[in-house]
């Protein structure tokens, strides 16, 4: 399936981000003008045409998206590797009913490529553990998907 290029999510990638997830996303630091690369988990596709995402509202993200709202979502799913650009805005500096300072950050998808080298596939997807309070993990997690889902 490499080199396909759609305008909005394919229903494999939006059904992958229905759930908390490993994606990074790549901005344009405000600073140096250059890449920044960041690894985020609480993301969600809205629609299909739509993906939030929360961050730790003092997050570099936040300040480069502020100064530049172009953005790259680097995807690993359906046996392929996607980037997904598009225009961010800052929805909401603090998500609610969440007790840590999130902002809520939306996407409108402008592209999404699949990047995958060619004559190959992902065979194993990305996975990770968190190394704090197992509960205390899972209940922030159902919080803060809970919340962007009421977005």
């Amino acid at each position: 399936m490499a080199n396909q290029v759609e305008n909005k999510l394919i229903k494999p990638l939006f059904d992958e981000l229905q759930k908390e997830r490993f994606v990074t996303i790549a901005t344009v630091d405000h600073v140096t003008g250059g890449p920044n690369v960041s690894a985020i988990s609480w993301v969600l596709a809205k629609d299909e045409e739509t993906i939030l995402f929360a961050v730790d509202n003092r997050s570099r993200i936040v300040e480069n998206i502020k100064v530049n709202s172009s953005v790259v979502i680097n995807l690993i799913a359906n046996e392929s590797t996607y980037s997904i650009a598009g225009k961010a805005k800052l929805k909401s500096d603090r998500l609610e009913d969440v007790p840590l300072k999130l902002a809520l950050i939306e996407i409108a998808i402008s592209e999404v490529r699949d990047v995958m080298f060619y004559g190959s596939k992902i065979t194993v997807n990305p996975e990770y553990d968190k190394t704090y309070d197992k509960d205390a993990a899972a209940r922030l997690d159902r919080q803060v998907m809970d919340s962007m889902r009421k977005a």
